[in-house]
């Protein structure tokens, strides 16, 4: 019943993506490649006063990369940099199997829990997250 439960909640996002587009400059861009099965995100992002006041993406792939990165940009608005990188590394070992993920904390992310049954789908998870983390890693 979860994994249905989980499988409406990514088709959701990746046919009604939340953050899709582009920003206007001034921003942060990020490109995001996954060369197994290529998968692209590309991460826009405004920061101010030590905040993610703006983020959106663009790109293409699988319904879970692109899912992923919809759920990332809802989560991650409005956050300080510092709970930002908080929530990167909960959901990284989230999918990798390394912790489970907590419903309440996490949201619509808990659907991607399931990916670490497929390996070679986890890559398309993480994508938008490693991407986020690069981009957060060169602004400061």
């Amino acid at each position: 019943m979860f994994d249905e439960l989980y499988q409406e909640i990514i088709l959701d996002h990746y046919r009604h993506p939340r953050g899709r587009g582009e920003l206007e400059p001034p921003k942060i861009t990020q490109e995001g490649f996954n060369p197994s099965c290529g998968d692209e995100v590309i991460l826009d992002l405004r920061l101010e006063d030590g905040r993610i006041s703006d983020i959106r993406f663009h790109g293409r792939g699988c319904s879970i990369s692109q899912a992923s990165a919809s759920m990332m940009t809802e989560a991650v608005k409005g956050k300080t940099l510092a709970e930002a990188h908080a929530l990167i590394q909960q959901v990284l070992a989230m999918v990798k199997g390394e912790a489970e993920g907590d419903p309440d904390a996490l949201g619509d992310i808990v659907a991607l829990a399931g990916v670490r049954n497929f390996p070679v789908r986890v890559k398309c998870a993480t994508l938008a997250w490693h991407t986020l983390e690069e981009a957060l890693r060169s602004a400061t």
